[in-house]
């Protein structure tokens, strides 16, 4: 609706004014906001508002029905860390994923005992009952990877330093890396690593990201852009925009010719292991 509204020229006062919302309202409704919800009559009259067809306006219409489906995730709001949500409902609907971390092992591919490391170190003062509830999250999370390739693959570009740091101690490290080795055999999953070695400082100065990409829409214009999340200590940061797009995906060209391929990045994890048995 947003990319909609921007493309007829409309702003975000007079969308404001034809549906009588406050701009605030406005703003959380186009950039998925938990809290106010996309109504039928919103979107019909938003859309002739935006000189949009009635057909595609009638495809939006279903594309809001279909967001009234609770995920699965919805059983853990309680425990789900505020504006993941968003995440999540994107995660489950993204078709690849492109991820570069450098200090921590991407979520998809953490163990229990890794993720609850994780978790503790985040939130010392948090509940056994919260941690676990949020260690379910994660298992339900990595259901995706075990779908058919077509449907969902991700590439995960690792940082050596994510491979040395002993998150929760060496055994549970150990634990973790065993773990990389195995789940980079899944037809789903491509695990390459990024030496300290290498010389690459567009991934120093890009940072840790996640860079979702969306299956098309039968109708062309009402595709879901792809999307680049950055998580931060207390918040996160959703970019969406053709240019910062744009950014992200010479970044993860950049990075795809300089990190290890796939078998010497298996190589790489090996002989880390080996040092710490």
């Amino acid at each position: 609706m947003k990319q909609l509204r921007e493309k007829a020229g409309v702003s975000q006062a007079a969308a404001c004014r034809a549906i009588e919302i406050a701009p605030q309202t406005l703003w959380r409704i186009e950039t998925g906001q938990p809290g106010p919800k996309l109504k039928d009559i919103y979107v019909e009259t938003l859309g002739r508002l935006y000189a949009v067809s009635e057909t595609e306006i009638a495809e939006l219409v279903k594309l809001v029905a279909e967001t009234k489906n609770s995920g699965w995730w919805y059983a853990y709001s309680d425990v789900v860390p505020p504006d993941f949500d968003v995440y999540l409902g994107m995660e489950e609907s993204a078709r690849t994923m492109t991820s570069l971390q450098l200090t921590l092992v991407p979520g998809l591919l953490q163990t229990t005992n890794y993720r609850r490391a994780v978790i503790w170190a985040g939130f010392p003062g948090m509940s056994t009952a919260e941690v676990e509830r949020r260690i379910q999250i994660q298992a339900n999370r990595q259901g995706r990877l075990m779908e058919p390739p077509e449907q969902f693959t991700v590439t995960m570009f690792v940082g050596e330093a994510a491979l040395r740091y002993p998150v929760g101690g060496q055994s549970v490290m150990q634990e973790q890396r065993f773990h990389l080795l195995e789940v980079a055999r899944l037809p789903t999953v491509t695990v390459r690593v990024v030496p300290m070695t290498i010389e690459m400082p567009v991934a120093l100065v890009a940072g840790s990201f996640v860079l979702l990409d969306f299956p098309p829409h039968a109708t062309e214009r009402l595709s879901e852009p792809p999307v680049v999340y950055i998580e931060g200590y207390t918040g996160a940061l959703y970019l969406d925009k053709p240019g910062e797009i744009d950014r992200y995906n010479q970044t993860c060209r950049a990075i795809h010719t300089m990190a290890l391929n796939e078998e010497k990045s298996r190589e790489f994890i090996l002989d880390i292991t080996k040092e710490n048995q």
